[in-house]
């Protein structure tokens, strides 16, 4: 191969690599927040409850206090992902990344959202779901000013790594964790179960710059304790809307930094029982 025919050959190599890498650029396309809504559907909740938590995100985006949060951001839009998950394998992205500008948009991720069935599986692997959600923003396509794992359950981690070791690696990556603990037992405890589950999303599991957890202690609560999480994680802090709406409808817990319950409970509760076999 000739000099000049060889220079022609690196320099149509690095016109290509400068195409590439400029078309990933492009794909970036920059949103306010990147979004991984994460839902518990182990074995503990029952098909009415797993429908519940379906329809009460599907009202919650169309609402028009978070679509007026999304359009007051700097970009005007998000980014959102739906996944449902229980034990450390089961983890199932029922909505793809999808662009969240206008009630259009948020109506495309309902229609995505219902078109089929809830899915269950057994155990509960909060660690698991983070590690996976942390995951998906690699493959979101958006660039967030703010990446948020939005986590609900209503249990504590029965299986998989420990949570706050997770929690913390996910927070290295500069993501935030919020929580929507299901306390939706009627102050009943299984052996799975324990009492403070939002004492324990507090310590254990939220965290992050804000990181905030709005419990649920009934099932008639959950659709307006969603709507109300996603004003607060999508409108900007300083926003009256979001200050109005922290100050009508208190409580929310921030994170705590140093835990005051037991992080394990779950795992021991379930190495206690010694079964083969499991609900959860």
């Amino acid at each position: 191969m000739s000099a000049s025919a060889a220079t022609a050959l690196l320099a149509g190599a690095v016109s290509a690599l400068v195409s590439v890498l400029a078309s990933a650029t492009q794909a970036a396309e920059p949103v306010d927040v990147e979004l991984v809504l994460a839902v518990d559907v182990s074995l503990s909740m029952s098909p009415e409850e797993l429908e519940i938590q379906r329809r009460g995100y599907a009202t919650a985006l169309t609402d028009d206090a978070v679509l007026r949060a999304i359009a007051g951001g700097l970009h005007g839009k998000i980014a959102v992902t739906y996944v449902e998950w229980a034990g450390t394998n089961s983890q199932v992205v029922v909505v793809p990344w999808t662009l969240v500008a206008s009630h259009a948009d948020a109506q495309q991720v309902v229609k995505q959202l219902t078109a089929r069935p809830p899915n269950s599986a057994r155990r509960t692997s909060i660690s698991a779901a983070l590690e996976f959600g942390a995951d998906l923003f690699a493959e979101s396509g958006f660039e967030g000013s703010k990446r948020v794992i939005d986590i609900s359950g209503d249990g504590p981690n029965n299986q998989g790594a420990p949570v706050p070791l997770v929690r913390d690696a996910v927070l290295k990556q500069g993501i935030i964790i919020n929580g929507l603990p299901l306390m939706t037992n009627g102050g009943m405890e299984s052996s799975y179960d324990i009492r403070d589950l939002d004492k324990y999303y507090r310590e254990c599991v939220i965290g992050g710059p804000g990181a905030f957890m709005i419990p649920v202690n009934s099932w008639e609560q959950f659709p307006e304790a969603v709507r109300r999480k996603l004003v607060l994680e999508l409108a900007d802090a300083a926003s009256p809307q979001r200050t109005a709406d922290e100050a009508a409808h208190p409580p929310i817990a921030l994170a705590q930094a140093a835990p005051t319950i037991d992080c394990l409970a779950g795992e021991k509760r379930w190495r206690d029982r010694g079964l083969m076999f499991d609900s959860r």
